[in-house]
């Protein structure tokens, strides 16, 4: 899993956001609560930040340099679906 995680060297910023009761964000939870000690592990000085806020879709956003951002939604995907999401966001670049 840990090479999944091995962020481009462009990307500078990942954002996480999501419902922290909801049934659609339920697997993003599940996701994160899996996922982010090893990307948090194997990248220590990107910002991975996680945002609540109720009744909000699931969705993430890359942010590379020169301020370029790429977003999705993971809205209805399983576990596995969004970890195929954010590896390839996190180490494609722009």
């Amino acid at each position: 899993m840990s090479g999944k995680y091995a962020f481009t060297k462009s990307l500078r910023e990942v954002r996480f956001l999501f419902c922290q009761t909801s049934e659609h964000s339920a697997a993003t939870r599940s996701f994160l609560t899996r996922a982010y000690p090893t990307m948090k592990k194997n990248n220590p000085h990107t910002p991975i930040m996680l945002r609540e806020a109720l009744d909000t879709q699931p969705r993430i956003f890359a942010r590379y340099e020169l301020g370029r951002e790429k977003q999705e939604s993971l809205s209805g995907l399983t576990d596995k679906q969004i970890e195929e999401k954010v590896a390839g966001l996190v180490q494609s670049g722009i």
